[in-house]
């Protein structure tokens, strides 16, 4: 696990630098190595959508969700990515998911 954590730290520092594409290299090793770790597939969602590979984005969004079900953050992710890429009812469906996640915990 330390070496997916300095991976993920080395792809957080190459984005912070604005080296997207090197960033998302770093990622995808990640997911070599653990194909569910939800940490790289939410940066992916958010650096390629910056990027303009949209449906990458939504793709890596979208395992977040399945990775994490009951997790009202990461459809609220989803819904930006949606929202970003242009996809304007996806946003609102997933944001709506977000919102009855949050309702049923209350």
């Amino acid at each position: 696990m330390a070496e997916l954590t300095e991976l993920y730290d080395a792809a957080t520092s190459l984005r912070q630098e604005g080296d997207l594409d090197a960033s998302v290299t770093k990622l995808n090793e990640i997911l070599k190595i653990d194909a569910n770790y939800v940490l790289a597939h939410s940066a992916l969602a958010v650096i390629l959508q910056k990027l303009g590979r949209y449906d990458e984005a939504i793709e890596h969004a979208i395992k977040v969700t399945e990775l994490e079900p009951d997790d009202a953050f990461s459809f609220t992710q989803l819904s930006v990515i949606y929202q970003r890429c242009g996809r304007i009812p996806d946003a609102e469906a997933a944001m709506t998911t977000a919102q009855q996640i949050e309702m049923s915990k209350s």
